[in-house]
């Protein structure tokens, strides 16, 4: 009787197996259709091998249910769970299959989402980094911008005591860095900023100094990646962001600034922006933005952020809007003004206040939302993952050396930084 039984048993559980076995690969060959990978799901006939591997494994089943006391007879409660949990198999390469379980297949909670709270606590802790460029000719805001950008005296204006404004005779690069502090989270700003660029009768190479600067700091980081002992974690000085100013001349592109952003804008992400553009009326804003974006395109620039990059539709819907928007018609202050009985951001003049972060008036709310909550680290990542690992390839490829010879090489690290460190707590 018992062998009768057991028979019965190890046939109904073989027959329950192999029914569920056919229906998941009739579901599976159904996707691998819609997607052109018929490969290992042409047909729904069960292969010897198959056979096999389901009646080791439903032996193996019922012998560890022997083990934990399971009386033949009794039913298998470890099937039952099997067969109301719908488990989807995707071949993802030869001899391995990866599993999607969806929530509502769980047997109960789990907690995988605690580990976006450990992510936060963890980066709360910690802090994070971000490195801004900006470029271009004095005069047209950019120390003031990057004021109101975070609300704060981040520039070097500010934080240079008795700063004395003076064209500069060449393309010197000034860091200045803070810690500021919101709600708990802390983040380490560094402003590079360029004066000089674009200031000179002869402009011509001017844009090499920041070149080196970028490359620079690439090879920094790889020095530190190189290293056997290297840091738990690595300092990064990478610019992330580069803000380009564009005198809002209601023209065109001057060659200088095509020059420029075709040059960087293969190293760097770069973000550019009409400066002071309170000084064009909303029509002549339009044509002004139209024809820089018809000279983008002319000349192959490449500006944040680019098509090729998005990952997802809703990402790429999201990018569109901001394409059509850029080069954004910025306007930059740190003064306050009574509209309507509340303060607000603006540039007093003798028709009117221009609301800074009023999109009515201009689009740095636009830029503000880009840089700090919406893309932040979306550009840390286009940076490492696109900008550096382009530098990275390049070099090594270039070195063909090995780790150590790498380390040691004499790089020249001569940028003519000046760097003003202050913490600011908001």
């Amino acid at each position: 009787m018992g062998e009768e039984a057991s028979g019965e048993l190890q046939t109904e559980g073989f027959t329950l197996m192999e029914e569920r076995g056919e229906k998941e690969r009739g579901i599976i060959g159904e996707e691998q259709e819609d997607e052109g990978k018929t490969k290992g799901y042409q047909n729904n006939e069960t292969s010897p091998t198959e056979k096999d591997n389901r009646v080791d494994l439903h032996k193996d089943t019922q012998e560890n249910g022997k083990e934990t006391g399971m009386e033949v007879g009794e039913p298998e409660n470890g099937t039952e769970l099997e067969a109301e949990v719908r488990v989807e198999l995707f071949q993802s390469g030869p001899d391995l299959q990866t599993s999607y379980i969806q929530g509502s297949d769980l047997f109960g909670y789990v907690g995988i989402e605690a580990v976006l709270d450990q992510m936060r606590h963890k980066t709360m802790k910690a802090g994070f980094e971000f490195n801004i460029m900006v470029v271009g000719q004095s005069g047209l805001g950019k120390s003031t911008l990057v004021n109101t950008l975070f609300k704060s005296k981040v520039s070097r204006k500010s934080c240079t005591p008795s700063y004395e404004e003076k064209i500069s005779k060449t393309v010197k690069l000034h860091t200045v860095s803070h810690v500021i502090e919101e709600k708990g989270v802390k983040m380490k700003l560094t402003v590079i900023d360029t004066p000089g660029f674009g200031d000179q009768i002869n402009n011509e190479n001017c844009w090499e100094p920041i070149v080196k600067y970028v490359n620079e700091q690439y090879e920094k980081y790889l020095r530190e990646e190189l290293n056997v002992n290297r840091k738990r974690r690595i300092p990064d000085s990478r610019v992330h962001c580069c803000i380009y100013f564009l005198p809002a001349t209601g023209h065109t592109l001057r060659p200088i600034d095509i020059e420029f952003m075709k040059r960087l804008g293969k190293i760097v992400s770069i973000v550019p922006v009409i400066a002071k553009a309170d000084t064009l009326t909303v029509e002549e804003r339009q044509e002004f933005k139209e024809r820089i974006r018809q000279d983008l395109a002319a000349n192959g620039i490449r500006v944040y952020p680019q098509k090729e990059y998005d990952e997802d539709p809703e990402e790429r819907m999201l990018n569109d809007r901001i394409r059509e928007s850029i080069p954004f018609a910025v306007v930059g202050t740190d003064k306050e003004h009574q509209v309507n009985g509340n303060k607000v951001l603006g540039r007093k003049t003798k028709w009117g206040i221009v609301e800074v972060e009023n999109v009515a008036h201009c689009e740095f709310a636009n830029l503000r939302d880009l840089l700090i909550r919406s893309h932040l680290q979306d550009l840390k990542d286009v940076t490492h993952d696109i900008h550096y690992e382009s530098y990275r390839v390049q070099r090594l490829n270039e070195s063909n050396m090995n780790f150590s010879e790498l380390v040691l090489s004499a790089w020249p690290l001569e940028n003519g930084t000046d760097k003003c460190e202050t913490e600011s707590h908001l």
